[in-house]
C-alpha cells in the first residue's frame, strides 16, 4: 500500500477512498489523538455535521487550529 493513504485503498478509478461517515470516533482516535475530545460512539458524519466541515481532513485542520 502506498504511503499517505492512512490504511485506505484506491478505488477502481484511482481515487483514494474516503472514510465512511458511519466510522466511530474511537476508531479514528487510534490514528488521530487530537480527536480525543469527541465521544467514542459519535460517528464521523455526526461530528463533521456539528463542526460544519465536509471531510476528515477539514475536521483535523479545524481541530488542530483550536
Amino acid at each position: 500500500m502506498a504511503d499517505g493513504l492512512d490504511g485506505r485503498h484506491r478505488d477502481k478509478d484511482g481515487r483514494i477512498s474516503e472514510k465512511h461517515g458511519n466510522t466511530k470516533m474511537k476508531t479514528l482516535k487510534q490514528d488521530h489523538p487530537e480527536l480525543k475530545h469527541f465521544g467514542n460512539e459519535d460517528t464521523l458524519r455526526t461530528v463533521k455535521d456539528r463542526q460544519g466541515v465536509d471531510t476528515l481532513s477539514e475536521l483535523l485542520k479545524k481541530v488542530r487550529k483550536s
